[in-house]
């Protein structure tokens, strides 16, 4: 009787491969995933606490005791007045820092460069003691327009540095033809660079406003009169006494909070993948 010839293996190996690489894969969605349900159900719970669980009875108590001007609607107007003041001066100044970078060739340019990606490792905390005693000695301290200005700075390296990129796909050979018909550079960039590079001006005002909206240390140390103080601040609001925290308030707020950053990025996530819409206006 001829021997049997040997089973082959029930998976081969790329087929292993794949199915570590999706149980890996699996195992970040749900690392991301499970504070995120907590949050919905913690949200409707009545007893909410740190456990992932479905609610005995579902109520909105919790939404309609942080739907008041003191927890929620002031400190959510103060955010968007905060945040959006300071992306506003963060995309328009990288916009001009990023034209020269992108149109003009210098041996400094990469050094430039390299020193602004640099300054975006640096801790904030490192620099908060100067600067705090800066905004002393120029009377900033305690004002929205010092603090948006200095939140615009923390973000202009990196911003600067993303516009550059998305510009240098913007050709030329455009702004050349607008020159040609009279325009200067500034009417160059605003109507003819920054329209075609709109993904890229979306993707850096969504960077910036992400980042801003989530900041606690720079609005804590620079903003003393509570009612300037954005939502990032007032979260501690539910953290009580002898470490008693409401957990079903905390998660309603933390919802509210969150809508504004996921309204802008719906609002602009049409343009985000559109790239540039060139039209045909280069041809050769």
């Amino acid at each position: 009787m001829p021997p049997r010839a040997p089973r082959p293996p029930l998976l081969d190996r790329p087929a292993r491969r794949r199915l570590a690489a999706d149980a890996a894969l699996l195992l970040v969605i749900a690392a991301f995933a499970l504070p995120l349900v907590w949050l919905l159900l913690a949200s409707v719970d009545p007893e909410a606490g740190l456990r992932v669980r479905l609610p005995p009875s579902l109520t909105t108590e919790n939404f309609s005791a942080v739907l008041t001007d003191e927890i929620t609607f002031t400190p959510m107007l103060n955010s968007l007045v905060l945040c959006g003041s300071a992306t506003a001066l963060t995309v328009a100044c990288s916009a001009l820092a990023a034209y020269p970078l992108s149109r003009f060739r210098s041996r400094f340019n990469r050094p430039y460069l390299l020193t602004v990606l640099f300054s975006t490792c640096l801790p904030i905390t490192a620099v908060m003691v100067p600067v705090y005693g800066l905004f002393v000695q120029v009377n900033l301290v305690d004002t929205v327009h010092g603090t948006a200005l200095f939140m615009a700075a923390t973000q202009l390296p990196f911003a600067i540095w993303l516009m550059k990129n998305f510009m240098d796909d913007v050709p030329k050979a455009l702004e050349e033809a607008a020159w040609t018909d009279g325009a200067g550079w500034l009417q160059t960039l605003g109507r003819v660079v920054l329209p075609l590079m709109a993904p890229g001006v979306g993707v850096v005002t969504i960077y910036c406003f992400t980042l801003m909206w989530g900041n606690f240390f720079v609005p804590f140390l620079l903003l003393l009169t509570p009612e300037q103080l954005p939502a990032s601040v007032t979260v501690f609001t539910f953290f009580g006494d002898y470490g008693q925290v409401a957990y079903g308030q905390l998660a309603a707020f933390s919802i509210l909070y969150s809508t504004p950053v996921v309204l802008l990025y719906t609002l602009v996530a049409r343009r985000l993948g559109g790239g540039f819409t060139l039209g045909g206006a280069v041809k050769g």
